[in-house]
């Protein structure tokens, strides 16, 4: 996880959510601190939504995926245009 401390990052939640922030800090459950989040919110009818969301904390159990944004490529993409359907929750 030391890897992605200072940088921007993707977190897919158990409950579908999509959070981009940059990833201050961790601790010892996974609990995660990131800096100027937001989410993106897919939609098949338009394109995303992205939510302001600021510093956002998210507990290390609610977390399904983590990953390194590539910048130069995510500011190529036209989220606008990018139609998808949401991303369903965990069942377990």
């Amino acid at each position: 996880m030391d890897q992605f401390v200072n940088k921007i990052v993707t977190v897919v939640t158990q409950d579908g959510r999509v959070i981009v922030g940059m990833m201050k800090g961790y601790d010892q459950h996974l609990n995660l601190i990131l800096d100027e989040c937001h989410e993106r919110v897919y939609s098949s009818d338009t394109g995303v939504v992205s939510l302001v969301l600021g510093l956002y904390i998210i507990r290390g159990d609610n977390i399904g995926v983590i990953g390194e944004v590539d910048t130069e490529l995510d500011g190529q993409i036209d989220l606008e245009e990018v139609m998808a359907q949401p991303i369903p929750s965990v069942v377990y």
